[in-house]
């Protein structure tokens, strides 16, 4: 098969699958955050406990491994991308390369999140309603981790805009002059790591984290685009 021929061919299938992996991906963790959980504050204990033995357990599951799937084909990407330009990982200097590392390195987070806090923690959730359902006794530890999971799902919908714009603005914005950019590398480790610290360093209780309301959550996504991208054509 033609496709198949030659590199680009191959790089053509890896990013077919890694735009509909990242469209199942991207498109439940929206489902969760702006639909799911808002009716769940409002659905009555039994509908709580359909949902979350029944529908949670299947979204999260395609969540996931849509999450898996899109890293995968990323990496496939870029080490086809890399391969093929003259100067190797030089090509990580140049515009294209610092575009497209801060659109992995959030969607790196991104995956972890899911994998290391999202699905054990509802896993444990998922379990308690299980045994509730059963004539048994709630989980002591459900609530919160229920909310320790939905902080960092938030925290996923705050990276996922300027993930999203960097992947895209990779191959169509050239966003500087090419050459080291450590002042951006600074600038974007530790503002996304304050973002990512303050979802993990949650331990439950008082106080409630600002990213619970879906507004705050978009508009925070929007300020640290605009922090990033603004670092960016500075240092330009």
């Amino acid at each position: 098969m033609a496709i198949f021929d030659s590199t680009s061919g191959i790089e053509l299938i890896f990013r077919w699958f890694h735009i509909l992996a990242g469209i199942t991906w991207i498109g439940l963790l929206y489902y969760f955050n702006f639909v799911q959980v808002p009716f769940m504050a409002e659905a009555t204990a039994e509908t709580k406990s359909q949902v979350t033995r029944q529908l949670a357990p299947r979204a999260l599951w395609w969540f996931r491994y849509g999450a898996l799937v899109t890293l995968l084909m990323g990496l496939a990407i870029i080490t086809l991308k890399i391969t093929d330009y003259e100067g190797g990982f030089e090509l990580l200097g140049t515009s294209y390369g610092y575009a497209i590392t801060s659109g992995m390195v959030l969607g790196l987070i991104m995956f972890l999140n899911v994998w290391g806090v999202i699905w054990p923690n509802q896993k444990v959730v998922i379990a308690s309603a299980e045994a509730i359902a059963a004539g048994g006794q709630a989980d002591p530890s459900a609530a919160d981790r229920g909310r320790k999971a939905m902080l960092a799902s938030r925290t996923n919908v705050v990276f996922s805009i300027p993930m999203v714009f960097f992947m895209a603005a990779a191959s169509h914005l050239p966003l500087f002059a090419e050459g080291s950019r450590l002042v951006y590398v600074l600038v974007a480790v530790i503002v996304v790591g304050a973002f990512e610290l303050n979802a993990l360093m949650w331990k439950g209780g008082a106080p409630k984290s600002y990213l619970e309301k879906v507004p705050s959550a978009i508009i925070t996504g929007f300020v640290l685009w605009a922090i990033l991208y603004a670092t960016l054509e500075l240092v330009g």
